[in-house]
């Protein structure tokens, strides 16, 4: 809320408000002969679209907008670890291990937002997750099965999302314009612990949601500066903890009992300026970060910890007005810390009804 299995915030179409219906011209029309309207100077502002999953100016008021959308994201992990002692540089003694592991996921989604009053939004989103995932380890030590591959799969519903929006002032004086957010996540989608696993324990498909609820408050802030506007999203995640109670068999080894699970809560925030090209066409350019803290896990009486996370990506947006009621928003994300996502890409399709 997704790493980013994870949620976050889904973005409103930046209002008029921001870029009234008037010119951009810092000098005046030319003189026109008396009773002869002037001709128009320059194009009116375009209706700038932020970065996905930031937020902006809210949906006007009576305003239904339906969003479609489809999103890829791939992640490539190579590690080369060794157990073992080293007697000079290349002379080691001990088990060298190779892991190669390839994740692939192509989420379609639907989400449709209205505006309740002209500074009150409501959101919903339903997520369609698949996943596919090839995981390779090597040890070539290991005289008969030096290397192992699983190939996993997982489909389904993912997890439900609701949301409002509230912008908090009218953005005068100079002043920023500030928008409240809150975003409750459900556990629609399958979680981490209700897919099937083998007689070893290991699971045998891949979940299409995270299996705990989640609440996530923040606050947006944007500020207009023709022709661009600066945004900044401050927000935290939590995840509620949850009794697993669930016991796992595994032939020839102690049975596994899952008791409470944390995962753990996430700091973030975003930056970063949309800017305005012509009439029709805005880019955007930003940066995002999660903190994402230490999960404790139960299992069989004994509580474990995960290490925590730092999860940054450098943001690309880019938006096109092909009618009145139609926008084309294609949004590119690049992972920069090594626990991040490598690529994503996010095609979405505003409509306003």
């Amino acid at each position: 809320m997704n790493k980013n299995n994870g949620f976050s915030l889904s973005s409103a179409l930046l209002a008029t408000v921001l870029f009234p219906a008037t010119t951009w011209a810092d000098t005046p029309p030319p003189d026109q002969p008396v009773g002869q309207a002037p001709e128009p100077t320059a194009e009116v502002r375009p209706e700038i679209q932020a970065i996905a999953n930031i937020g902006g100016v809210l949906t006007p008021k009576g305003t239904w907008v339906i969003e479609p959308s489809l999103q890829f994201s791939n992640s490539q992990i190579n590690r080369l670890s060794f157990l073992g002692v080293e007697i000079l540089e290349t002379f080691l003694i001990g088990i060298l291990e190779a892991e190669d592991a390839d994740r692939n996921l192509i989420s379609p989604a639907l989400t449709l937002r209205y505006g309740i009053t002209p500074r009150l939004e409501v959101e919903g989103r339903l997520p369609y997750i698949w996943r596919d995932d090839t995981l390779r380890a090597t040890i070539p030590s290991v005289v008969s099965e030096p290397q192992v591959t699983r190939d996993l799969e997982g489909n389904g519903i993912g997890d439900v999302e609701l949301a409002l929006h509230y912008q908090m002032n009218a953005g005068s004086s100079g002043w920023p314009i500030f928008i409240g957010n809150v975003r409750y996540k459900s556990t629609t989608g399958e979680g981490p612990y209700d897919v099937p696993r083998n007689n070893e324990g290991i699971q045998t498909s891949l979940p299409t949601g995270s299996g705990f609820h989640a609440v996530e408050p923040s606050v947006t802030a944007l500020y207009p500066s023709d022709p661009a506007v600066f945004y900044a999203n401050l927000g935290y995640l939590y995840n509620f903890d949850e009794d697993v109670n669930t016991t796992f068999v595994v032939e020839g080894s102690d049975n596994q009992t899952i008791g409470n699970v944390d995962p753990g809560d996430v700091v973030r925030f975003s930056f970063g300026m949309a800017y305005s090209i012509n009439s029709r066409a805005s880019f955007s350019l930003g940066y995002k970060h999660d903190f994402i803290r230490s999960s404790s896990t139960t299992i069989n009486g004994v509580s474990l910890s995960s290490s925590s996370l730092d999860v940054g990506s450098l943001l690309l947006g880019f938006s096109h007005r092909i009618s009145d009621r139609l926008n084309a928003n294609v949004n590119l994300e690049l992972g920069i810390t090594a626990d991040a996502p490598d690529v994503g890409i996010t095609l979405r399709l505003p409509y306003a009804i």
